[in-house]
């Protein structure tokens, strides 16, 4: 059952798998839990990446299509050693934003935030590049930053692809590249386009613009590893294995950094 959960994505509240065209389902986490994705990070993650949160620095986290906000909090206190009751740990500063493009999901984020200090949620389409970037930007600035130290992107690819096309997934890969000194990716693989593709058919809706049209195919995550490596100045550091909707789970480093493998 929950493979053929994975495979649709279905929006369970309204019964209707084509209701979310970019992937904004109302209730996602509800069979997509969080603990399907932290159960392969390491608490140890940033750490093992070169980062202290004993040090006096602020580490600044992004989650991309971070939904109604489950996910980023359970990053956030699986990261800090913060408890899910907003109860702390003796540790030190880490400020995540997680950002969507559905502002009712990103109200429901903010409503049941329990970290309201240090974490925090805005609306923002990252497909487009000059308000997304200048958003990002001006977020960085306040802690004196050019880029988030780590940047989530998870199961959000298929659906910029889908809806934007080839050279809008390339340019997402390379704009989070540029954000971020270290990139957490889950791509979807090529099957769940197919799924996406077909519910649309039987709801009697119309195609993805480019689904038809795609020349990015096949092996998703691989042709996504091969861009980040060879044209956005990033390299594999490690492979977490693979979530039980089998999607592997990507950790990419900007190459001058120069740090050790995980």
């Amino acid at each position: 059952m929950a493979a053929a959960i994975a495979d649709c994505e279905v929006n369970d509240e309204s019964n209707d798998p084509g209701a979310a065209p970019f992937g904004n389902f109302i209730n996602y986490y509800s069979f997509n839990p969080p603990e399907n994705r932290l159960s392969l990070i390491p608490r140890t993650l940033l750490q093992d990446i070169g980062y202290s949160t004993e040090r006096s620095e602020t580490i600044l986290v992004l989650d991309v299509g971070c939904n109604s906000g489950d996910l980023s909090v359970a990053l956030y206190a699986h990261l800090t050693g913060h408890c899910a009751s907003g109860d702390a740990a003796e540790t030190g500063e880490l400020r995540l934003l997680g950002v969507d493009l559905d502002e009712d999901l990103i109200l429901r984020a903010e409503h049941s935030n329990p970290f309201r200090e240090n974490v925090s949620f805005i609306p923002l389409d990252v497909t487009h590049d000059r308000d997304s970037r200048t958003q990002l930007e001006g977020y960085l600035a306040r802690f004196g930053r050019s880029r988030f130290h780590l940047c989530a992107c998870l199961a959000v690819t298929m659906w910029v692809h889908l809806n934007h096309g080839d050279a809008a997934l390339l340019e997402l890969l390379g704009r989070l590249a540029s954000l971020s000194d270290h990139l957490l990716l889950e791509a979807q693989p090529w099957k769940c386009y197919r799924s996406a593709a077909r519910r649309l058919r039987k709801l009697g809706r119309r195609d993805f613009d480019h689904f038809k049209t795609l020349e990015i195919r096949g092996d998703i995550a691989e042709r996504a590893r091969e861009h980040l490596e060879r044209q956005c100045g990033m390299e594999l550091l490690r492979s977490f294995g693979s979530t039980s909707w089998d999607r592997k789970l990507l950790l990419f480093g900007r190459r001058e950094m120069r740090r050790e493998e995980i």
